[in-house]
């Protein structure tokens, strides 16, 4: 493992960073003092910032060497979950409902590392755009960047992210192109029967019996309308229906979600959900009504700028621990608006490390005893200094 040296020696501090943020979380758009923290780390380093996309995002602008028409964007997420953190560590949340239980406290910090590193070393030619990025979860702080001129004012040629991944062990790195992540779209269908007496359902139309049968019709756009070559899941997540024990209720809303890593199958998995809950209502002569909320889309990594991330991490860690055969995941990742801009790869480094939940495994994301690993600083640290030097080479 080729880790910089450089980064290395101030791998304590980093550690320190790292902690105090994840002391003090902070959520969607949010982030002010996690934003001073780097904004005024930034500056320590000699780095020019720019604050205020996307409300709370935070760039910084640092010049190589000699001047070039190169430029890369380096993107880490700010925001922490609206969760209570169970680990009983000093660097726990001091935020009740709080925590980074998704590690990017840990985004924020190895980007912090790469940068006070190419501060002073300025080893490359062109510019590198240091992208802090408030509200990846839920909120789309990518897009809220984006629509505020991210790409106009620092016209980048690639962006790279990174996220870790607690599946792998400590230090290997998942590369590849195409699709990632997948698309994360909302649905919401409301059904409209006939109100009435629990005692005389043959008088009314019940909302909820028909519901039920929307709900297991909707599992055939899976198994049985998408090819099994592709893939789709749509997950019902909510039923609300009435508020009374002798009532049958006029209305019972379905609510659910839609993960595809394709886009036609995305679209054709809309158009499924509208038809199946409209036709089974029909059926049993109730109405329906179909809401779709488009989320974020599948997360598509540019085959070239891929190659290039897979050039630099296997630099950091050696071939055998960098992985390119793997599967795509069905959760969802906002930095896909970035790689929808412009071209640019997202990689995944495992976290697995000495600390685990109760069950003694390894925590996954979103879980209330997750902490980031502290090892793994150095070694996204470095590829991101990596990949710069490879790319804008003096």
């Amino acid at each position: 493992m080729a880790v910089i040296e450089g980064i290395q020696a101030i791998h304590e501090e980093m550690k320190s960073w790292r902690h105090q943020i994840h002391q003090h979380p902070e959520t969607a758009f949010e982030e002010i003092a996690t934003g001073d923290l780097v904004a005024e780390l930034l500056e320590s380093f000699g780095i020019t910032i720019d604050r205020g996309l996307g409300r709370t995002g935070v760039v910084g602008i640092l010049e190589g060497q000699e001047p070039a028409s190169g430029k890369i964007g380096l993107r880490a997420d700010m925001d922490a979950l609206n969760l209570q953190e169970l680990n009983d560590f000093s660097h726990k949340s001091q935020c009740d409902g709080k925590m980074h239980a998704c590690g990017h406290d840990g985004h924020t910090t190895m980007l912090l590392g790469a940068a006070k590193y190419l501060a002073a070393t300025k080893n490359f030619k062109g510019t590198v755009y240091f992208i802090f990025q408030p509200a990846e979860e839920n909120e789309g702080g990518a897009h809220e960047m984006i629509k505020d001129g991210l790409f106009d004012k620092f016209d980048v040629d690639a962006v790279y992210g990174m996220h870790n991944w607690p599946s792998y062990k400590e230090g290997v790195f998942c590369v590849k192109g195409g699709a990632l992540m997948a698309a994360n779209d909302r649905f919401e269908i409301v059904i409209t029967g006939k109100g009435g007496h629990a005692a005389m359902p043959h008088l009314a139309v019940d909302s909820i019996a028909v519901a039920t049968q929307v709900v297991q019709a909707l599992q055939h756009i899976a198994s049985r309308q998408t090819s099994p070559m592709h893939s789709v899941v749509v997950s019902i997540t909510q039923i609300h229906a009435g508020d009374a024990w002798n009532v049958l209720p006029e209305e019972c809303v379905i609510r659910g979600s839609i993960r595809s890593l394709d886009p036609e199958v995305q679209k054709k998995t809309w158009k499924s959900i509208e038809q199946i809950s409209a036709k089974t209502a029909e059926a049993y002569g109730a109405s329906s009504s179909c809401k779709i909320h488009s989320g974020y889309p599948v997360t598509i990594n540019d085959k070239t700028a891929a190659s290039k991330a897979l050039i630099a991490a296997q630099k950091v860690v050696g071939d055998d621990n960098v992985v390119t055969d793997f599967e795509s995941t069905m959760g969802s990742e906002d930095f896909s608006f970035m790689l929808q801009a412009k071209p640019g790869a997202y990689v995944f480094l495992g976290n697995a490390g000495e600390h685990t939940g109760p069950d003694g495994s390894p925590c996954m994301l979103h879980n209330p005893y997750y902490d980031f690993n502290d090892q793994i600083l150095p070694i996204g640290a470095s590829y991101f200094v990596t990949l710069i030097e490879q790319e804008l080479p003096l």
